[in-house]
């Protein structure tokens, strides 16, 4: 009999106690059935003819996986990559990714939580916490979703209010001087209507180090809660009403100089750092009367978050209907030093203001049969208000101020139908259309070139706008050949949004919007268990066509010459596969296993600009990139492994878990910033009552104390930065349920 573990889904959340969750593993063989919602409704993972990855929230946590960046070393093909280190992230799934440390442009990769879509990147960001599982679906997305995605889609799926009473609390401290806390409370508040309280705050921990003072930097300092009401008026009709807020006011990871910083020669030339710990900051006083900011401040962020949804579920025995309603908003304030030393070369400050509002209609099909459907209409509107200033005043004499404001109007019309043929064979189609409308006004760069100068604009204010109508789709078979085993295949068309380049730029006017990208994905896989349900085998290949793909280039202005920018290279390819594994060969023990390898070139990209070349002919000179490599990790692999057992009146777990990052090979920046392949490894061991609420763990993360860059590039040329990884750091962590 194949038992169903249903994580989080509206009518309530799994709440075992953390002794008789322990005890069922350490007495049964026989793997759960993880029931998702990745295709809008309630199946087992097994059932999903898509490549997709569920991690529960007792495996996040055993992962030591605090944040959605964290998240690329528990599933395979994925990497997130803080911009410059900075609160600005970057997602490529499968090798379809998009670098860029503004904040005005879509992500590759959608992320949502509780349904819930974060279109600015910078909104996801926050602490993880009380969630019940993360699902990552590989490829594109659209036919089920109202927003379209040519990388893949990350869901969180939070906890739900119980219809009994509960409670819990997490508190774990570290050797880095790190303390954590989490908790919650859940419960029926009256007749129908249920509620939960969840909390999370992360403070210290602080590793690094001023290389001249010694002052430390980045303790974290963090605080997050989230509340939901759930009602159900009749069996018939129910609401979910969530409403979160976070304020962050962390010290970032500072960057470290891997190369001799010897931009200005009038300063001293400081010697490449040999210890990652160290690091370095400043700006100057015309810096200070810009924005505020101390010439001797730390780097900090101070950002607030909040939003409120409101889900509401009905229908009748043969149709489903769902309304989601939410506003979200983000106040992001960012200082960063980009140079990683006390000179003004590159210092960076974001000022972000940000709102979204979202509505999506959907209606499916209810009653069983042979055909099954979905149809669905979504909106959203998102506001950015955006100053990005930067400190060159000890590298190009002067400072700037760039400033703009976006508004995105996005609508779409999305549906999918599923009919079996028979009990072995389905059929899928699915389409999505979509119209947005993106605008970016009032934008300026304007400099400062003495403290206390009027800020001067270098070119006269810009407006800009793109119109984006696609359509696109997806056709798929699933096939059953026996009991235990799904194979499927499917070409599916996903689009990325077009959208403007927002940096520094001397002359707006000069850049050009960039064009929408699309891509071809087709894909084949398998999903299997066997040997008693003691063994699930799950495996896909894939080939993604890439037309319009956006890239990190450089553009040449006559008046300003070379001026960085995100441009289209014209055909491309990846391909490549995944195998993921869970097996339980005896009682109390599972392992897992993951494998990830993806590859790709350029097929056609001549408008590449050679900066260097550009510069010293006066006009633009191009590179023809056509046959060279896209860059990205190609082979990513994870594990883990667990063993309980009883210990008198206690249970014992021992885990250990472990991901491999490979070599990254910028193609822009040259080898030159290059990022070397690094594993990680984390372990812990963890003693629970027979019968009892509490647990006490022990836990290493880095056991092994990697040293590891997370990105390494240059805000200007040849100021050699890196963000490195955290190195090993010991702890205990208490919890108590009830």
């Amino acid at each position: 009999m194949i038992k169903r573990l249903l994580i989080g889904t509206a009518a309530g959340a799994l709440t075992a106690s953390l002794a008789s969750a322990a005890f069922a593993q350490a007495t049964n063989t026989e793997l759960e059935q993880v029931i998702v919602t990745a295709q809008r409704r309630e199946q087992s993972a097994q059932d999903v003819g898509v490549a997709l990855s569920v991690i529960s929230g007792e495996q996040l946590v055993a992962r030591s996986v605090a944040t959605v960046n964290q998240l690329q070393y528990a599933t395979p093909s994925l990497e997130i990559t803080p911009q410059f280190g900075s609160g600005q992230p970057s997602f490529r799934l499968r090798g379809v990714g998009f670098d860029d440390y503004a904040s005005n442009n879509s992500s590759t990769v959608g992320v949502s939580v509780d349904e819930v879509a974060y279109p600015i990147q910078a909104q996801t960001q926050g602490l993880l916490f009380d969630i019940a599982r993360v699902e990552v679906l590989r490829g594109p997305q659209g036919t089920l979703y109202g927003r379209n995605t040519t990388g893949g889609a990350i869901n969180f799926i939070t906890n739900r209010p119980t219809t009994t009473q509960a409670a819990g609390i997490t508190a774990e401290y570290d050797s880095h001087d790190h303390f954590k806390a989490e908790g919650y409370v859940s419960g029926p508040i009256g007749d129908a209507l249920q509620g939960r309280l969840a909390f999370v705050t992360d403070q210290g921990g602080a590793w690094q180090k001023n290389r001249t003072t010694g002052e430390k930097l980045g303790d974290k300092d963090s605080t997050s809660v989230r509340g939901q009401l759930a009602w159900q008026p009749s069996d018939k009709l129910d609401f979910l009403l969530s409403a979160h807020y976070g304020r962050d006011k962390s010290e970032p990871t500072g960057l470290y100089l891997f190369n001799p910083l010897s931009y200005n020669s009038a300063l001293p030339t400081i010697p490449a750092d040999t210890d990652r710990k160290a690091t370095g900051w400043g700006g100057s006083s015309a810096f200070a009367d810009l924005t505020g900011i101390a010439t001797n401040a730390k780097p900090f962020h101070d950002t607030d978050s909040s939003g409120v949804s409101l889900r509401a579920h009905g229908g009748n025995d043969a149709v489903d209907v769902v309304s989601i309603t939410s506003y979200e908003r983000l106040h992001r304030k960012e200082y960063n030093d980009w140079d990683a030393s006390a000179y003004a070369y590159a210092g960076t400050y974001f000022d972000t203001d940000a709102k979204v509002f979202s509505q999506e209609v959907r209606a499916s099909s209810k009653a069983e049969g042979p055909l099954q459907w979905l149809v669905g209409a979504y909106y959203s509107r998102e506001t950015l208000d955006e100053a990005f200033y930067s400190d060159f005043y000890q590298s190009l004499l002067f400072d700037t101020r760039t400033s703009y404001n976006q508004k995105v109007r996005s609508g779409s019309l999305f549906g999918q139908v599923e009919y079996a043929l028979n009990d072995k064979l389905k059929l899928i189609g699915g389409l999505r259309g979509e119209d947005e409308k993106r605008n970016q006004d009032d934008f300026v760069t304007a400099g400062v070139f003495a403290p206390g100068a009027p800020p001067t604009n270098f070119s006269p204010t810009a407006d800009k706008s793109l119109h984006n109508k696609t359509l696109t789709g997806k056709l798929g078979l699933e096939y059953r050949p026996v009991d235990g085993v799904l194979l499927y295949a499917s070409a599916s068309k996903g689009t990325k949004s077009g959208g403007f380049t927002s940096y520094n730029v001397g002359d707006a006017s000069a850049v050009d919007g960039f064009r929408p990208e699309t891509l071809w994905a087709y894909e084949t896989g398998f999903k299997s268990s066997f040997a008693d349900n003691t063994v699930q085998l799950n495996g896909s290949v894939f080939y993604y066509d890439y037309k319009d793909q956006q890239v990190q280039s450089a553009i040449y202005d006559i008046n300003n010459g070379p001026i960085g920018a995100i441009v289209n290279a014209q055909k491309s390819h990846i391909y490549g596969g995944e195998l993921e594994l869970t097996w339980r060969p005896a009682p109390g023990l599972r392992i897992g296993q993951s494998l990830g390898y993806k590859t790709g070139k350029f097929d056609k990209y001549t408008n590449d600009l050679d900066i260097a070349a550009s510069t010293a002919a006066g006009h633009a000179v191009y590179v023809d990139r056509t046959g060279a490599k896209v860059g990205f990790p190609p082979l990513s692999y994870g594990g883990d492994v667990s063993y309980g057992w009883s210990l008198g009146d206690y249970q014992l777990e021992a885990e250990g878990n472990y991901a491999f990052h490979d070599e990254t090979k910028p193609l822009l920046l040259g080898s030159r910033y290059n990022v070397d392949s690094y594993w990680l490894a984390n372990a812990s061991i963890t003693l629970t009552p027979s019968t009892g609420p509490w647990a006490l763990t022990l836990f290493g993360r880095n056991v092994f104390n990697e040293k590891y860059d997370l990105t390494r590039n240059f805000f200007l040329p040849y100021i050699d930065i890196a963000a490195p990884g955290e190195p090993a750091t010991w702890g205990v962590r208490a919890s108590l349920k009830y």
